[in-house]
């Protein structure tokens, strides 16, 4: 029988990096991101171990804890990992030095202001999410290197251990198809293959 794991978590990356591992590892995930509903969704799923954030809207991590201890004695793990991407966003909140960055070849340029968090082509602004904007900027701030899947989980994701690389292709993929013109001839973000990704430039 699989074992059931139920994520608390409001970080869509950091679910979906969990669901890939845990499903392939065998085990039943199911998510909430919210916590007032935490509890309810503990007692529907009646799992075997709950992985808990700290920091979440409606309900903190300690509270949903304390609530879940009260009734059970399920293994519950505390999710920190993010610690690492908020102090780098903390840190860009006091860099107010100007940031322009071209990604691309001639003909195909897109245009990173870094600190307004925008992205253009021309004069068109392209949206992104913030994950998206994080791994582009690793990207073009050194687009002669070459990166691997797990500098990029470290950089971008701030995940110092082992991780599933696949989040990283994912994350890729949807970049391409709002940044590139043909997603499927990258020209923007390029493939060395069994490496890893690197700029494309001119």
């Amino acid at each position: 029988m699989r074992a059931r794991v139920l994520v608390v978590d409001d970080d869509p990356a950091l679910a979906e990096m969990l669901g890939i591992v845990l499903r392939s590892e065998g085990f039943l995930p199911s998510f909430v991101a919210d916590g007032e509903r935490a509890i309810a969704a503990f007692r529907d799923a009646r799992p075997d171990i709950v992985l808990l954030d700290l920091m979440l809207p409606g309900m903190s991590g300690i509270d949903i804890c304390r609530a879940i201890r009260g009734e059970s004695g399920v293994p519950i793990v505390m999710l920190t990992a993010k610690s690492a991407r908020m102090r780098a966003r903390l840190r860009r909140g006091e860099d107010v030095t100007p940031e322009l960055l071209t990604i691309g070849p001639p003909g195909n340029q897109i245009t990173i202001d870094v600190p307004a968090h925008t992205v253009s082509r021309d004069t068109d602004e392209v949206k992104l999410t913030p994950l998206e904007f994080d791994l582009l900027v690793a990207l073009a701030r050194k687009p002669r290197q070459v990166f691997t899947r797990e500098v990029l989980l470290e950089q971008v994701w701030g995940y110092r251990h082992a991780a599933d690389t696949r989040l990283v292709n994912v994350h890729v993929q949807r970049l391409r198809a709002k940044i590139e013109p043909d997603p499927e001839r990258p020209e923007i973000i390029l493939t060395v293959r069994g490496v890893g990704y690197k700029a494309g430039t001119g």
